[in-house]
């Protein structure tokens, strides 16, 4: 008879290989082994039955604000949000005040992490101006997932929106850089054509498909040119989708649940400024190569994007709007819904929102329930429907655009290498994450 830390009994099993009805053993924060389990012990086991047990999701394109405005969010209240929404991993961007750029800034942000943070955590660097000779140190640093860039939509030292010096960011490393993709020359080229105080569906006119689709044509040209691996965030045009499947050999593509769940112009007139983010929410045409891309594989992850802002911020009359949606406790019941009306399989959102990121990003240990895994699960009841409410959130900013809305399918539980940090809505411990390891950083 094995003695384990923590058995997992009686679920419905998402493996890389398949469902299956098997016990999951876990010893030290680590899988040990998988099967029938009956006969053996742990100190603790919990029942399973009716539930499916997934690899710990992942959110791999989040902003948590800290340091920033605690009034919006932090990375204590991020990650709780998070676990509450069955995520056991987020990959926190780099757009903080101050920035995340340098050796010092990731050594605090280290130790923030570990003190702060109640899931694990990637980190990334953003590419700015002034660091791009340092480029190629600072993503080997421990825990980077990626460099940022924004290639345009940002302020700044961060943007960096000409192709020469992008070039030179792509010759300074080799791991694969994130982009958000907007053409900056075309956004300040239109953005005279519109009025202040027009409504909100004006956000996807100025940023128009040509935008993203003129950034990424252009980005794509740099990544082979200089033979340096590319991940497109948040795509939402059907040109970029269909462009992206030729370029298989030198990037990935990350598609945002509201790209997936929300289209022009209803979400704009049901929701005003709450619709409003970058790149924009747009027309149905658009949705719907969303998610024949997701049918087809020519996505790589679904990220939620979670960028909160005050609600202040969020009503000033556009184009003074803030751009940035909250995401990171809803992403997982609103995915989980969309597996229940049949859009996309419980395997295929696993390999989204686990693999998918793991494999992207090269995180170790994390994406897939296997011998020698972190023990990371999300735990889910398919049975279960229930309405995402106002007082479920605990983000401090203090909205959601999808609170009323009814989601089939439901996380009951988080798992953070062996430990259950969360259990039906309760929170359980202290904050415990660490941040995550990743192929090609340091130790």
């Amino acid at each position: 008879m094995a003695r384990y830390d923590l058995i997992l009994r009686g679920g419905t099993v998402v493996l890389p290989w398949g469902e299956a009805s098997v016990d999951v053993a876990v010893r030290a924060g680590k899988i040990v082994t998988l099967g029938d389990l009956r006969t053996d012990e742990a100190a603790e086991v919990i029942d399973c039955a009716g539930l499916h047990v997934l690899p710990g999701l992942i959110d791999p394109h989040v902003h948590l604000r800290d340091p920033g405005d605690a009034a919006v969010e932090t990375l204590a209240t991020g990650t709780k949000g998070a676990v509450l929404g069955g995520l056991a991993a987020v990959f926190d961007m780099p757009n903080t005040q101050p920035s995340i750029t340098s050796v010092e800034q990731l050594d605090w942000k280290r130790g923030y992490i570990r003190e702060n943070a109640w899931c694990d955590v990637g980190m990334y660097v953003g590419g700015a101006r002034s660091n791009v000779g340092e480029l190629g140190t600072l993503e080997r640093e421990p825990n980077v997932c990626a460099i940022k860039v924004f290639a345009g939509s940002s302020t700044g030292d961060l943007m960096i929106e000409d192709d020469e010096t992008l070039e030179r960011v792509m010759r300074n490393g080799g791991r694969r850089i994130a982009y958000h993709s907007e053409d900056e020359y075309r956004l300040q080229a239109r953005k005279p054509m519109f009025e202040a105080g027009g409504p909100h569906r004006l956000h996807a006119e100025w940023r128009d498909v040509e935008c993203a689709f003129l950034g990424t044509r252009r980005l794509m040209a740099l990544a082979r040119k200089t033979n340096r691996p590319a991940h497109i965030l948040h795509v939402s045009t059907a040109e970029e989708l269909d462009y992206m499947r030729d370029f298989r050999d030198v990037a990935t593509v990350e598609v945002l649940l509201n790209h997936l769940t929300q289209w022009a112009p209803d979400a704009y007139d049901a929701l005003g400024g709450y619709a409003v983010m970058n790149p924009p929410i747009r027309d149905r045409r658009h949705y719907e190569a969303a998610w024949a891309a997701v049918a087809d594989g020519t996505v790589d992850t679904v990220g939620s994007d979670h960028a909160p802002h005050s609600r202040a911020a969020k009503e000033r009359p556009w184009p003074a709007t803030a751009a940035g949606l909250t995401g990171v406790q809803t992403l997982v019941p609103m995915m989980l819904d969309h597996v229940s009306a049949g859009r996309l399989s419980l395997a295929r959102l696993v390999d989204l929102m686990a693999a998918g990121p793991a494999r992207v990003y090269g995180a170790i240990g994390k994406g897939r329930i296997a011998a020698g895994y972190d023990a990371d699960f999300t735990v889910v009841d398919m049975g279960r429907s229930r309405v995402i409410e106002q007082d479920w959130l605990v983000s401090p900013c203090g909205w959601s655009p999808f609170v009323g809305t009814r989601c089939q399918g439901w996380p009951v539980m988080t798992v953070v290498r062996g430990r259950a940090v969360m259990r039906e809505d309760e929170v359980l411990g202290t904050p415990g994450g660490l941040p995550v390891r990743f192929d090609g950083t340091r130790a």
